[in-house]
């Protein structure tokens, strides 16, 4: 009999195709790219060359370098020549940015045509003559563009500082909004009426999440513990001798019964001397299975949850509870503001500053 051919398929490998190359980027984009980073870098430069040379600070510097005639030069010949070219600029960016509106809308680059002008707020607002330095925006956006495609547009030196100095920037303010806001949580904390609500309402929140904690590490530290006398020979027969010996004294100590014993005559001291050697080993007997059945596993691990559930559901009207989770509270803000007040950064040694 003839076997069946073995399926293609269960002899087949798996192959991993592997992935296309990223496609290179297009060069008229790159080059356009390119073009507007050195037009909008030129007119901000002239710009900020501009602002310094007319500004008060210059006439200053001037008079004291003694070049005053230089600088009333530059006002009053290359100033306003300067001033329509940047004029000329700001035509150029505002027909480049209408352009491209065009093309976004013909080519459907966004849900709606108008977002083009929210997306690139920054290059609408930077068409304003009193908002021109916005364009610096769009240097910035342009610059990581060419980044990313792995064109070195600035020295990695001046970009590890730049980061580092962006990091500085953010961390400072990260941080004193932090600060703000747990001192403003602090100062609530003095008044008993909002500490009381924060009280009760973090424990009615977290009732569950109490109970829990707590019947864990009642299951990890008393149950052990109480388990341990159970297997302790010496202490489960230190706990028997001393109950047998209460029982043998609370018979001892009953005259109705001696006297009634004794009553009896030869036989009443030996059967006294006998009942209270009867009394101290029922009480050894009693505390022996007394203590099997109550620290038996089931009993103590449902005697720690109605413990547990008891301490979760407990009255938040106590003064000692409220002044403990106020303790509690503060501590740990000053701890997180202990740790926010850390300059992190003072810790990396990203320049050799």
């Amino acid at each position: 009999m003839s076997q069946p051919p073995i399926s293609n398929a269960s002899t087949q490998t798996v192959t991993h195709v592997p992935s296309p190359p990223p496609k290179p980027p297009n060069r008229f984009k790159l080059g356009y790219d390119i073009f507007m980073l050195i037009v909008i870098s030129i007119d901000l430069l002239l710009i900020s060359l501009d602002a310094v040379l007319m500004s008060q600070f210059s006439a200053n510097a001037a008079e004291w370098l003694n070049i005053t005639q230089s600088l009333v030069w530059y006002q009053s010949t290359v100033h306003e020549p300067l001033r329509t070219a940047g004029g000329f600029f700001t035509i150029f960016l505002v027909a480049e940015l209408f352009v491209r509106w065009m093309i976004a809308i013909q080519r459907r680059t966004y849900y709606r045509w108008f977002f083009f002008p929210f997306v690139h707020w920054y290059e609408v607002l930077g068409c304003f003559p009193q908002l021109r330095m916005l364009r610096l925006f769009r240097v910035v956006v342009i610059g990581r563009r060419l980044y990313q495609l792995g064109y070195q547009v600035l020295p990695q030196l001046w970009i590890e500082r730049i980061k580092f100095y962006g990091d500085i920037l953010l961390e400072e303010l990260s941080d004193r909004v932090v600060l703000t806001i747990i001192a403003n949580f602090r100062g609530e904390l003095t008044d008993t009426n909002a500490q009381q609500s924060i009280i009760n309402s973090t424990l009615t929140r977290n009732r569950a999440h109490i109970e829990a904690a707590v019947l864990s590490m009642l299951r990890q530290e008393l149950i052990p513990q109480l388990q341990q006398l159970k297997g302790n020979p010496t202490t489960g027969n230190v706990i028997a001798t001393e109950v047998g010996n209460a029982i043998e004294e609370g018979l001892a100590n009953t005259p109705e019964l001696r006297r009634y014993v004794r009553m009896i005559p030869i036989a009443g001291s030996l059967i006294e001397s006998q009942m209270l050697q009867i009394g101290h080993n029922v009480g050894e007997n009693v505390a022996s299975a007394v203590t099997e059945r109550l620290l038996d596993a089931e009993r103590l691990d449902a005697l720690m949850q109605n413990i547990a559930h008891g301490i979760a559901n407990m009255d938040t009207q106590n003064s000692a509870l409220e002044t403990l989770i106020a303790a509690l509270i503060a501590d740990s803000l000053s701890g997180l503001e202990a740790q926010v007040k850390v300059q992190q950064w003072k810790h990396k040694d990203m320049l050799n500053l």
